[in-house]
């Protein structure tokens, strides 16, 4: 068996920021103004904190506006949408980021859905789900399309393949199942609570870990010449697959760190661009590989 191959989504994050800078430079050359994506953080928490400071960075780097908006831990639902509307009706924003986890009295699904479907860039809303399971254009929740570009941008074809895809979060796993389906992958949607878990991991040729629990895939699970995607990441800089153990048996995996994380905030500023220019994210059968 050939060597597994090493699926670099800090490289390709890179080379898709290196686009839209180039792209948005063009634009305002040609007096177009500048895209801005609005980011919302409610609370004091560390860890979200430094996601945020990094989304803030990484606009500044390719040419991009970022607006932040800081809420009081003690913010209402209420408080939070009125916010949310204030951003929807200004013309000057084009994407609106609400950082996950919100605090516990605020009702994060209604906080979601108040953000406006054009605007919707990081794919968390209900109709933006909805389009997406209908193969409608949309935005798509960013960290399962990242995944989708780099099995594109590797030349990976998922048609026919067998996809486990082990987590059903609105944000990741199911979407993630979505379009696997709509790529014509045939994809088993599994979780935690799944019965004999390891056996069908063990039949699947593309393998997504997004249950948020540190190398709860075994190494032991992986058939030979599997494709690994690990969308997790974990304290001890682990992801939710045991991939220090099965990257060996694979053809293809993402490290972590180094794989899926990198591409999550390249597609939110890809698709910021995209709604700046006035259009929803290409449908996923129109990628053409560089490859």
């Amino acid at each position: 068996m050939k060597s597994s191959i090493l699926l670099d989504g800090k490289a390709i994050s890179e080379k898709i920021r290196n686009r839209i800078q180039e792209t948005l430079a063009k634009a305002k050359a040609d007096g177009k103004g500048i895209p801005t994506l609005a980011t919302i953080l409610v609370g004091n928490n560390p860890a979200s904190e430094t996601y945020v400071n990094m989304k803030v960075k990484a606009c500044e780097k390719v040419g991009m506006n970022s607006r932040y908006i800081r809420l009081k831990e003690e913010t209402t639902t209420e408080k939070l949408l009125l916010e949310i509307r204030k951003l929807n009706a200004d013309p000057s924003v084009n994407g609106i980021l609400l950082q996950h986890p919100v605090p516990h009295q605020i009702d994060e699904r209604k906080a979601f859905d108040e953000i406006a479907l054009e605007k919707d860039v990081d794919g968390v809303t209900t109709i933006s789900f909805g389009k997406l399971s209908m193969d409608s254009e949309a935005y798509y929740p960013c960290t399962p399309y990242g995944m989708v570009l780099l099995l594109q941008e590797y030349g990976i074809d998922v048609t026919g393949k067998h996809a486990v895809v082990v987590g059903r979060s609105p944000i990741l796993g199911k979407p993630m199942a979505i379009m696997l389906t709509n790529l014509n992958a045939t994809v088993t949607l599994c979780h935690s609570k799944t019965k004999n878990l390891p056996e069908l991991v063990k039949q699947a040729d593309i393998v997504v870990g997004a249950v948020g629990k540190p190398e709860f895939i075994q190494a032991d699970w992986i058939k030979e010449g599997a494709v690994i995607l690990d969308a997790g990441y974990n304290v001890g800089n682990v992801g939710d697959i045991e991939v220090s153990k099965a990257k060996d048996k694979s053809s293809y995996y993402t490290p972590v760190p180094g794989g899926v994380g990198p591409m999550t905030i390249s597609v939110l500023l890809l698709q910021t661009m995209y709604s700046f220019l006035g259009q929803f994210s290409p449908k996923l059968d129109s990628h053409v590989s560089n490859r």
